[in-house]
């Protein structure tokens, strides 16, 4: 696999990433001035999850004390998230330095977090998660050692 097409596909997962949060986002914005505890009350129903059980319990709790305001501000925080997915992706597809070090740092804030939760609840998705995590920021280091490497060659 060439360095650009590793950069590529870290961009896409990044562009999929802001995506999804996005719509969630968009989410957000259309349950403003709705009844969010009836919407929370069918979907736990239509997903056939017992609204008593621990998890689906504390969800419909939350929902009924979320209100407009607190909507708009999980939906802005959603959109500033994509946002940031977005430029991540856009600088490495153009394969620009800037968004190497970028995907580098950002995905190196996200590993002693995942580290502490695989301590506290070891699970395969923590595991993958702290995998994948960190051999992206391994491949974006290598990609910038590479480039370092590259343009001292070209410099001689």
């Amino acid at each position: 696999m060439r360095l650009t097409d590793g950069l590529r596909t870290v961009a896409l997962l990044e562009a999929a990433k802001g995506a999804v949060v996005l719509l969630v986002g968009l989410g957000l914005f259309s349950l403003i001035h709705q009844d969010v505890q009836a919407f929370a009350e069918r979907l736990v129903l239509h997903t056939h999850l017992n609204p008593a059980a621990h998890y689906p319990h504390i969800f419909l709790d939350l929902s009924r004390q979320i209100t407009d305001t607190r909507l708009w501000q999980l939906a802005t925080a959603a959109t500033a998230y994509s946002l940031v997915r977005f430029t991540e992706a856009y600088g490495l597809w153009h394969r620009r330095r800037w968004g190497q070090w970028f995907a580098a740092l950002s995905g190196a804030i996200y590993i002693p977090i995942e580290l502490v939760e695989l301590v506290k609840r070891p699970d395969w998705i923590s595991v993958g998660a702290l995998l994948l995590n960190t051999a992206i920021v391994g491949f974006m280091a290598y990609s910038l050692y590479r480039e370092n490497l590259d343009r001292s060659i070209n410099e001689r």
